[in-house]
């Protein structure tokens, strides 16, 4: 290989990493706390308390048919810390970036832990998963997709906890779908993240049935195997996956899509 060729390769290659990204933080109230930074700890001593489950990389879930959909590749393993909220709190998920080339949806989920508590919950078996927010794609927005939003708004998306919400401990999982290969078989993009939080107010709503993570998504499904051109130029109507906002959600939870 040529030294220009190499460097050709390695251009390539960097821009391909660069169009990842990763949940750098979490806000609530005014107050900020970790998520995983991905191969930071390794260099840290002590290493900080972190609020979300640890990611191998920043790419994509390398299968999301396995149980690595669930909290991203990194094990499943929980975290030290718990972030304290109430229901009907906001709470704003800080990313590293988001590239401009991986458009696609943006979904929360909330999954109830286990005799309340996080610590042994990994939430990648039973139909625990709630989806109690998303925006997919808008042909009159602008930007029409969410993780384009996501990226104008310096990599940040805010979400509101259920205002009824019981209280206890759960896993909130925030995920960006990034669709720009999409149009091959298990090509789609999933990048998702798990943070532990406990409600310490709230009413008395406990979570409905959900879905299951890994199981709900199928690599045929239309939301996920999907042509992002044929959706931007109105050839077909795009459907996003794992099922509709739930009910008990907080208003304008579901912003777009169906």
């Amino acid at each position: 290989m040529t030294p220009l060729s190499s460097i050709a390769v390695f251009i390539g290659l960097a821009s391909l990493v660069s169009g990842h990204g990763f949940l750098k933080s979490i806000t609530v109230g005014g107050k900020n706390y970790l998520a995983w930074q991905v191969g930071q700890d390794n260099y840290l001593n002590p290493p900080p308390i972190r609020y979300a489950r640890q990611l191998t990389n920043n790419g994509p879930v390398p299968d999301f048919t396995t149980k690595d959909i669930t909290c991203g590749a990194g094990g499943n393993i929980p975290a030290q810390g718990v972030i304290e909220l109430k229901a009907g709190d906001k709470v704003t998920f800080n990313w590293d970036q988001w590239g401009s080339s991986h458009s696609g949806p943006v979904f929360t989920y909330l999954a109830k832990c286990a005799n309340n508590d996080c610590k042994t919950f990994k939430g990648d078996t039973g139909n625990v998963w709630v989806k109690i927010e998303q925006l997919s794609y808008n042909p009159q927005g602008r930007p029409p997709w969410a993780s384009d939003l996501l990226r104008e708004q310096g990599a940040k998306w805010s979400v509101t906890i259920p205002p009824k919400l019981a209280p206890g401990e759960y896993l909130l999982r925030h995920e960006i779908l990034g669709l720009h290969v999409a149009e091959r078989r298990l090509g789609a993009q999933f990048y998702p993240s798990c943070t532990q939080i406990w409600v310490t107010q709230g009413g008395t709503t406990q979570l409905p049935e959900g879905i299951a993570l890994p199981g709900a998504y199928k690599p045929e499904d239309p939301g996920i195997l999907a042509a992002l051109w044929k959706i931007q130029q109105g050839q077909t109507q795009y459907v996003a996956p794992g099922g509709p906002v739930w009910s008990e959600a907080a208003p304008n939870a579901n912003r777009a899509g169906p």
